[in-house]
C-alpha cells in the first residue's frame, strides 16, 4: 500500500522539483525575458522526468505567470512572475512607506510558513537554508551585495512549507522584498551598514535554529521579530526624513 501511494505520489512531487528548477533559472536571469524554454524532450533528458511530469511543471509555471505557451512554437519567459490577480510591482517599492506596506505582508505570511517549516522541514531543505546563510555571510564579510542571498533563504523557508504557494508567492515578489536592496541610501555607512547586516544574519540564525529544532512557535516568533526589527527601522527613517 504504501509503494502504490509513492508511485503514485512521485510524479507530482517531481514536476513540483522541476518548477523549482526551472523558476530559478528565471528568477536568476539564465533564462531571460523572451527567451524560449529548451524543448519537452530536452527537458526530459536534462532532468530525467517524464513528459507528463514536464507539461505539468509548464503548466504550473503558466499559472504563476513565469511563462507562456505559444502553440505550435513553443513556452518563453513573461518575467519574474505576474500571476493574474496580485503582483506588486517596481514602483510600487519607491518610497519608505511602500517598503513598510511590503513589510507588513511579509509579516502575515512568513510568520506562518516559518512555522510549517518547522513542521515539515526535509534534510534537504536545511541544507539549502545552510547554504543560503553562509553565503550571506560571506558576502557581508567581504562588504558584497548580500541580497540575492538574503532573498533566498527566505525562498527556502517558503519551499520548506512542501505547500506550493507559499514559494510561487515568494518567487512572484522577487528579491525586491529585501529592503535595502531598495534603501541603500538609508543605510548609512559601510561600517554601520556592515553592523546592521550581522544584525540580520543573527536574525536568520535564529529562524534557522528553530526550524532545524522542529519548534514552530519558536520560528514563528524569530521570524516576526526579524521582520518586525526591519520594518520598525524603516519606519523610524521614515519619521527622520518627515
Amino acid at each position: 500500500m504504501n509503494t502504490v501511494t509513492e508511485l503514485r505520489r512521485k510524479p507530482r512531487t517531481l514536476a513540483l522539483e522541476l518548477v523549482e528548477s526551472l523558476g530559478d533559472r528565471i528568477r536568476d536571469g539564465r533564462l531571460a525575458l523572451g527567451d524560449k524554454l529548451p524543448t519537452e524532450a530536452a527537458i526530459m533528458t536534462e532532468f530525467s522526468v517524464s513528459r507528463t511530469v514536464v507539461r505539468e511543471a509548464i503548466s504550473k509555471l503558466q499559472a504563476s505567470g513565469l511563462v507562456e505557451t505559444r502553440h505550435g512554437i513553443g513556452t518563453f519567459v513573461l518575467g519574474l512572475g505576474q500571476a493574474p490577480g496580485f503582483k506588486i510591482t517596481p514602483d510600487q517599492f519607491s518610497t519608505l512607506r511602500d517598503v513598510i506596506a511590503v513589510l507588513e505582508l511579509r509579516i502575515g505570511v512568513e510568520t506562518e510558513a516559518a512555522a510549517l517549516a518547522a513542521q515539515r522541514r526535509s534534510e534537504g531543505n536545511l541544507k539549502a537554508m545552510r547554504e543560503a546563510l553562509d553565503a550571506v555571510a560571506a558576502a557581508v564579510e567581504a562588504g558584497r551585495d548580500a541580497v540575492a542571498s538574503d532573498f533566498q533563504f527566505h525562498l527556502e523557508i517558503a519551499r520548506a512549507t512542501h505547500n506550493s504557494h507559499f514559494a510561487e508567492l515568494m518567487g512572484t515578489l522577487g528579491s525586491m522584498i529585501i529592503p535595502r536592496a531598495r534603501l541603500d541610501s538609508v543605510d548609512g555607512v559601510s561600517n554601520e551598514r556592515s553592523q546592521y547586516l550581522r544584525r540580520v544574519n543573527g536574525e536568520h540564525e535564529s529562524i534557522y535554529d528553530a526550524i532545524v529544532a522542529q519548534d514552530p512557535d519558536a520560528a514563528r516568533a524569530a521570524m516576526r521579530t526579524h521582520l518586525a526589527n526591519s520594518r520598525e527601522r524603516r519606519r523610524r527613517a521614515q519619521a527622520e526624513a518627515s
